[in-house]
């Protein structure tokens, strides 16, 4: 078979080479080459069994717990979940995932956290590869040149049993950010500038690839943070190109190819970006160096604005579904028009969630926490134990703790707010560096603000919402 002559993007790249099937219709089966499960996949293990199946790679699903786990007194085990339908949750993950055989980091293992932060820092997620997952923000994956997004639990069962799943065509969307981000300014705020300017549903039914300068420069942690909230958009997935960042990333993980092989790795891994000419279906262009230090207001991430910005007034939505949609999350979140974002007082901050619990996240948290104290009570929730030792080691539990904030153990936490514990009292304000904000997220009424982990930090010194460089 000759190959392709017509330039290609990296999506028809990796599509291509793991298509197994196509049908006329559009739709293809896809080959898989890791399965990412959680608590949530008890009902994709219950199918299979119904079904009388077994995992068809064992070795590529990899179970995490992570939604369901306490971010505190983690020495107590189990014991520390005091509902018993959650408890039975985390233990039925790890009976699963033992009964089937695929590789398990439970509640107790020195490798767990997050699903999104425990594989790539293994070395688990690789340029080129299809990655799929219960789970929405599988999409963080792609930050490695990999096509990886979420699916829903009938699925994560067919992934498990025949490592394929039938997926219809997607279009491509390029996101190209020029310029570079001005100090002060960081991944975090650029995706949001990212879904304030095309909305939560700008990006339905595309992947999206980001490229430009601005791109480029960002650490494995700000790709991956980026891609994470690509769901947010409404996409498939988000893809950045491999390159040397990846690399230096990639080399020496424990997961990573065997020895002898890095070499014919790197060479298929440099093969792995969009060809010059490729067409995408939609192209978007954003001035990296305008964004500002950013802030959600309402109850959507596309509901953002520049900290030094003002609360929307909903009369001057485009449509009058906007104008709806405004108008009801200014209701609930208790703003007014016109007022300043800097004024809105807070109750509680979070820091933490597979979007912002890295180590970077943490250490751009303690670098404006340092020498100061907290004027909020709040959280700081690590991505991973690897990612806890770490800062401990560094010493930012002891800045966090000398500041007034909590140093808690690795969890989806206050991102979620399911574990029976690590919830907020209603109609509390919080600043949070998770990546949904919508009504009851963090609890009954609670009001949440996305930001990046340097703002929740700053915000949490001044008692409100507060840029970094304000202090």
């Amino acid at each position: 078979m000759m190959p392709p002559t017509e330039p290609r993007t990296l999506f028809e790249k990796i599509w291509t080479e793991h298509t197994v099937l196509s049908l006329e219709g559009g739709e293809s089966l896809i080959y898989v080459d890791r399965c990412l499960i959680h608590e949530g996949s008890r009902p994709g293990f219950h199918a299979l069994d119904q079904a009388g199946k077994q995992l068809r790679r064992p070795a590529q699903v990899l179970a995490c717990a992570d939604h369901y786990i306490p971010s505190h007194d983690r020495q107590r085990g189990l014991d520390a979940i005091p509902e018993a339908e959650t408890r039975k949750i985390v233990e039925d993950l790890e009976a699963n995932a033992k009964r089937h055989g695929c590789r398990l980091f439970g509640l107790m293992d020195e490798r767990q956290g997050i699903l999104h932060v425990v594989a790539p820092e293994l070395g688990i997620i690789q340029p080129g590869m299809v990655i799929v997952g219960g789970d929405s923000h599988t999409s963080t994956h792609g930050a490695f040149g990999a096509l990886a997004f979420g699916i829903g639990a009938s699925e994560v069962m067919l992934a498990m049993a025949t490592q394929a799943l039938w997926q219809p065509a997607q279009k491509t969307m390029r996101i190209t950010c020029d310029g570079g981000l001005a100090g002060g300014v960081h991944a975090k705020d650029l995706i949001l500038a990212v879904i304030g300017k095309i909305g939560t549903g700008g990006a339905i039914g595309y992947v999206i690839e980001y490229s430009g300068p601005a791109i480029r420069a960002l650490s494995m942690e700000g790709r991956m943070t980026v891609c994470n909230m690509s769901s947010e958009a409404g996409a498939r997935a988000g893809l950045v190109p491999a390159d040397e960042t990846t690399f230096a990333y990639l080399e020496n993980r424990s997961d990573g190819p065997a020895d002898d092989s890095w070499d014919d790795a790197f060479a298929y891994w440099r093969t792995l970006r969009s060809d010059d000419g490729a067409a995408f279906d939609a192209e978007v262009s954003i001035d990296a160096a305008a964004v500002k230090p950013m802030s959600t207001w309402g109850t959507s991430p596309e509901h953002c604005a520049a900290l030094d910005g003002d609360v929307p007034d909903p009369a001057d939505a485009a449509d009058a579904a906007g104008r709806e949609a405004q108008a009801k999350a200014l209701e609930y979140m208790d703003l007014k028009p016109g007022q300043a974002i800097s004024d809105i007082q807070l109750d509680h901050v979070f820091i933490g969630s597979c979007t912002n619990g890295r180590i970077e996240d943490l250490r751009a948290a303690a670098a404006v926490l340092d020498g100061r104290r907290a004027r909020l009570p709040g959280i700081v929730v690590p991505g991973s134990s690897a990612v806890k030792r770490q800062a401990e080691t560094e010493g930012l539990d002891r800045v966090f703790a000398a500041a007034g904030l909590e140093w808690r153990e690795a969890a989806c936490s206050l991102c979620t707010a399911v574990n029976g514990t690590d919830v907020l009292a209603p109609g509390s304000r919080s600043a949070a560096t998770s990546n949904r904000n919508f009504p009851g997220r963090q609890g009954v009424g609670v009001r949440t603000h996305l930001m990046s982990p340097a703002s929740a930090a700053a915000s949490a010194v001044s008692g409100r919402i507060t840029a970094e460089d304000a202090l």
